[in-house]
């Protein structure tokens, strides 16, 4: 019965499937219904991953996309042959050195796991579930009644 599972390399932790999976989540949170949880579960595995030495913070890099067009930077964090960002800490800012812009010349080795099995593998590694229904945003609690227009002959008061 177990067989499948223990065959299967997408279900080992090892540091090679771990970032395999998170290169899967990362490339799909952009466009996820929920890529808040995606984005989490990434630094979550990222941070469990540098803790548990498996991984490694090589520096600083100017970020792409800084948010109010101010300069900021991420930590650049490599796990096996992945290179992967995340949000700073105070520390990192001391500890680690700014390696400056981004490379764009290096790419992530092409990664084929589906997503819901690096979710599942994710999930088991740093123990968080996924909220089946995440909570309404102020925009959908808003709801517009449609209201049928009236039409008054001409010269009719619309009072």
């Amino acid at each position: 019965m177990d067989d499948h599972n223990r065959l299967d390399p997408a279900t080992k932790q090892s540091t090679e499937n771990l970032a395999q999976a998170i290169y899967t989540i990362n490339r799909h949170a952009k466009t996820a219904p929920n890529p808040k949880f995606l984005y989490t579960l990434k630094k979550k595995a990222l941070i469990k991953l540098v803790f548990e030495g498996k991984a490694k913070k090589e520096g600083l890099h100017f970020s792409n996309n800084p948010k109010f067009s101010k300069q900021q930077s991420d930590v650049l964090v490599s796990a096996g042959d992945y290179y992967f960002h995340m949000p700073p800490t105070k520390d990192d800012f001391n500890q680690l050195p700014h390696l400056g812009s981004l490379n764009q010349t290096y790419r992530n080795p092409k990664a084929h796991m589906p997503l819901s099995k690096a979710k599942i593998l994710l999930q088991n590694y740093v123990g968080m579930k996924e909220d089946k229904h995440p909570p309404k945003t102020n925009q959908s609690k808003r709801t517009h009644t449609y209201e049928k227009p009236v039409f008054k002959k001409l010269g009719e008061s619309y009072r």
